[in-house]
This record gives C-alpha cells, sequence and structure tokens, in this order.
C-alpha cells in the first residue's frame, strides 16, 4: 500500500471515528442527562459539528466521506476513483466499530448505567417514535439523496471555495433535526451498523434498511449530478477529495 493510500485510510478512519463517537455519544450519554439533557437539537448540533470538525481536519487528505453512501454516491457521480471505494468502506465500518467500544466502556462506567438501544437505528417498534418501515425506508433514502447533492454540491466548480464543510455540517444537523424522531437517523451505514452490534437483539435484524436505504439515496444523487454540475461527468475523477 503506498503512502498516499495510507493517508487516506488513516483520516477516513479518524474521521468516522470522531462521528460516531461525538454524534452517538451525545446521544447515549448527554442527550437526556438529569436536568441539563441537550435532547434531540444538541444530538443533531452533535453530528453536525463532527462531520464540520473533521471536513477541515482530514477532509483535504482523503475528501472526508466518513460514510459508506457518501463515498458510494461519489463515486456514482465520478467524485471517488474506483481503487478507494471498498478501503474506504472498510475502514469507515472500523472506525465505527471502534469508537461505539470505546463510547460503550466509557458509558458503562457510570453506576447503574442500561445501554438501551445504544443510540441505535430502528423502525416499527424499534423506531423512537414507532414509524412504520415504509416511512423509515423513504425518510432515510430521501435524506440521504439531499445529503449527497449538498455535498456535491457545496464542491463544485463555480461554489465558494474552502467553505464546504459549513453547509455539509449545517446539512447533517438539520437532517439529524428532521429524523430522529423516525430512524434516529442514519444516512450512514457505518453510523448504524456499530452501535447495532453493541445493542443487539432486534436492531441487528434491521440494519439492512439502514445499509440499502442510504445507499440507495446516495447513488440516485451521484447519477443525478453527473447531469447537474459539470465537473462530475467522468468517474475517477476525485474532485471533491482535490477540493476539500
Amino acid at each position: 500500500m503506498d503512502r498516499d493510500m495510507q493517508r487516506r485510510l488513516t483520516a477516513e478512519f479518524f474521521g468516522t471515528f470522531w462521528l460516531v463517537f461525538g454524534g452517538c455519544g451525545s446521544a447515549v450519554v448527554a442527550a437526556a442527562f438529569p436536568v441539563l439533557g441537550i435532547g434531540f437539537m444538541g444530538v443533531a448540533l452533535a453530528f453536525g459539528l463532527t462531520v464540520l470538525t473533521m471536513a477541515y481536519a482530514v477532509g483535504h487528505i482523503s475528501g472526508g466521506h466518513f460514510n459508506p453512501a457518501v463515498t458510494l454516491g461519489l463515486w456514482t457521480a465520478g467524485r471517488c476513483a474506483n481503487k478507494h471505494v471498498v478501503p474506504y468502506i472498510v475502514v469507515q465500518v472500523l472506525g465505527a466499530i471502534l469508537a461505539s467500544a470505546v463510547l460503550y466502556v466509557i458509558a458503562s462506567g457510570k453506576p447503574d448505567w442500561v445501554p438501551n438501544g445504544f443510540a441505535s437505528n430502528g423502525y416499527g417498534d424499534l423506531s423512537p417514535s414507532h414509524y412504520s418501515l415504509a416511512s423509515c425506508f423513504l425518510a432515510e433514502m430521501l435524506l440521504t439523496f439531499f445529503f449527497l447533492m449538498i455535498i456535491i454540491g457545496t464542491t463544485s466548480k463555480g461554489a465558494a471555495t474552502g467553505f464546504a464543510g459549513i453547509p455539509i455540517g449545517l446539512a447533517l444537523t438539520l437532517i439529524h433535526l428532521i429524523s430522529i424522531p423516525i430512524t434516529n437517523t442514519s444516512v450512514n451505514p457505518a453510523r448504524s451498523i456499530a452501535p447495532a452490534l453493541f445493542a443487539g437483539g432486534g436492531y441487528v435484524g434491521q440494519l439492512w434498511l439502514f445499509i440499502v436505504a442510504p445507499t440507495a439515496g446516495a447513488m440516485i444523487a451521484g447519477y443525478l449530478a453527473r447531469a447537474l454540475y459539470e465537473d462530475s461527468a467522468i468517474v475517477g475523477t476525485v474532485v471533491v477529495e482535490e477540493r476539500r
């Protein structure tokens, strides 16, 4: 493995670790903290801040995907080289799992702590507000679609350079404000896989939705971007990675 690939994979690993540890950590530890809990709004902001901070910290190294759906959507749009797709996804999932493991160890240090769903995603009985499978699938697919459109649009030719991390982070915040009550918000298969492995039970059985729906939404956005943005025409042109 060459040094450039090592740097890219390290950036993706730490970026995804930070997203899961910061976002899910806020939900597990701080959302319902007695009296001064941060609630849905605080958790939504935490997820947005993780992407915002890591986009500027390591985004210029790897492109700042931190999400298998983003990687596949950008690849579909011609913004991610073929050779990066599988390695990126592998390290993203590994970073997410390690983040969840560390979070579990920290959270379990509190007396009488009960993991409950451990910030996992779910539909039906495991949805925070018991939304149906169809509602959850549509929400995840649509929100991931718009997330990719925002990512691609803000990093396209003609967009203000150097500022993409801000609208992307705010977009993820908005997505969480909309969908925490619906699915507990995924739009990221790695973020869904990792906590579900620790929550176990039905959460693992429902993981398929939080892999398929975000991936479908991201890839649809990628195909559309080829027609909408003039610099999204050739697979293997890593425009996002150069601009971010």
